[in-house]
Order: C-alpha cells, then structure tokens, then sequence
C-alpha cells in the first residue's frame, strides 16, 4: 500500500511514469531531453540542469513543452507543475556542487542518473516541432539526433563535452560524435567554458554545424553561419546569477530559429533576454512576457 500511495504523490505532482498517464498525453511543441539537476549551493539544494531552464523558458515563449527525463523523488519539482513530465525514477538524481578555490570554481558530479534513450520518449511526442537535446553528464544517448527527420534538431552539448574523475570533478573532454550529431542537427549552442576557451575546437564544431552559437557571459555572442560569423553585445545590467542564462540563450535560440529562420535574429533575440535573465537568481531568471514582448521585433 506505501509503494501505490507514492506511486499516487508521483503522479499528484505532475510527473507521469505509468502507461495510462502516458497514453493521456497532449501533442507539444517543444520537447527537451535531459536530466533534472539537483545543485548543491551555499543556500541549500535548488533545482537545475538544462532541462529545468530550457523548457520552462520555451513554456514562456507560448508553446506547449514537454520532457524526458530520469530523477529521484528529493528533487522538488513544484516550479515545473505546468509542464508534462515524462520521468524515469532513481534512486538518486544528477547533482553538482560547485567549489570555490583560488584558482576559480571547481565542479564535482556527485550523483548521475540513468542514460536517456529512444524508447523512452512517448509516441504523441516524437512529432514535437522542436526536439532539444540537453545532456548535463553524458546522459542523452547522441544517436537520438537520426530519430526525428521532420523536427528542427537543436543540441546543446554541454553535457557530452564533459567528464569526471573517481572523485567526481568534472573536466572539459572530447567528443567522438561530434561531427555525427553536429551534421545531422539544425543548430547548435556551447558556451566558450564548455570547450575551455579552445577557439581550434570552436572551429571544427563550426565547420560541423549548421548553424552554432557560443555564448560568452557578459560579453554576449557569437554566431557561425554559412561561413559567416556575427557577434551579438548584450545589453549593460547588473547580474545577480548567471546560472542557467546559456540554457535560457539556447531555448530562446532555437525557437526563435525555429520561426523566422534568421540565425542573427535568433541570435540578438536570445542575447537580450539571456542577459535580462542574470538580473534575477536561478529559475527567477526566466523571463516574463513583458520581456519577451519588448524583445520582440517584426521579420520579414
């Protein structure tokens, strides 16, 4: 009886795991796959990861988001209520805790959920416009980007460009599907951190990609675009946390990309309300729909 009461509190709190709930599922727009995070900060446990920050924006954007993703029961997911969720429990979720040395920060993965694959993903959303790929810990199997031949595929592969050491501290890595996913994805978003500033690894994705974004904190970004490359200045504001603001970028990105086909205009678009985004902590972050509306401007 205490495994169906939890089972019941599950379900209450919006996150759908059995097949009944997932044959009730609606049609979206908008689909991220990836993990829900737990961050472990000087304030205590908070939420976070791609997934959170991405699919909450694209929610504020106006379309109808959905997500797959693996995470314990301790990741409190009442700031994603509105959203349909598609989780595959465990024991314990993807956390991170950044440490603060000298030398600057240092990040260890403390726990990693279970990978995220094909099968995994419910059929009414396989046909989701918009698929975003958003691996925090190499959990999105990469060969989901050959799955969706009729979907703008956008990838931020933060995730894949990572690994760890037995005690968890996280490092820049290589990534062998690099080429593989970047050809068969629409557009692409990593942040110069992600690649440690290595501007030779920035031009090979480039040649890669479609289209690729590098954002670069207070000083904007930067876009390739057949054999073009363009940067775009943020607005002056005075940041409070950056976290989750390149998460904000991508979602921004590619849904702007998605609906006008203009990287530029993507681009300045997703610039501007990443930068408003570092004004407010965490998921206070995402922007409202005055900010979207202001940003907006009319392409023909």
């Amino acid at each position: 009886m205490a495994g169906l009461d939890q089972i019941a509190g599950v379900m209450r709190s919006g996150i759908i795991h059995s097949m009944l709930a997932i044959e009730k599922l609606e049609p979206i727009d908008y689909l991220v796959i990836g993990h829900l995070t737990v961050d472990q900060t000087p304030e205590g446990p908070r939420l976070g990861g791609t997934a959170s920050y991405a699919s909450l924006t694209a929610r504020a954007l106006g379309m109808r988001v959905g997500l797959v993703t693996s995470f314990g029961l301790e990741i409190p997911t009442s700031e994603l209520q509105d959203i349909p969720l598609v989780n595959f429990p465990t024991e314990a979720s993807t956390s991170f805790e950044n440490v603060y040395t000298d030398e600057g920060r240092v990040q260890f993965l403390r726990n990693n959920a279970p990978r995220l694959e094909y099968y995994q993903i419910p059929e009414k959303w396989r046909s989701a416009n918009i698929i975003h790929l958003g691996p925090v810990a190499q959990e999105v199997e990469p060969g989901l980007v050959r799955n969706f031949p009729d979907a703008f595929i956008g990838v931020t592969p933060q995730g894949w460009l990572r690994a760890w050491q037995g005690d968890g501290r996280v490092y820049p890595s290589e990534w062998p599907e690099a080429s593989f996913v970047l050809e068969r994805a629409d557009a692409a978003v990593i942040s110069i951190e992600d690649v440690a500033g290595d501007e030779n690894r920035v031009d090979e994705m480039a040649a890669s990609s479609r289209v690729l974004a590098v954002t670069e904190a207070a000083n904007g970004a930067r876009v390739y675009w057949n054999g073009d490359v363009r940067r775009f200045r943020p607005p002056r504001v005075q940041a409070v946390d950056e976290t989750g603001a390149g998460d904000i970028f991508a979602a921004c990105f590619f849904a702007r990309l998605y609906t006008t086909r203009d990287p530029w205009e993507a681009a300045r678009f997703a610039t501007q309300l990443s930068a408003i985004s570092v004004t407010r902590p965490s998921l206070a972050g995402i922007p409202t729909s005055e900010e979207i509306e202001a940003c907006m401007v009319e392409v023909y």
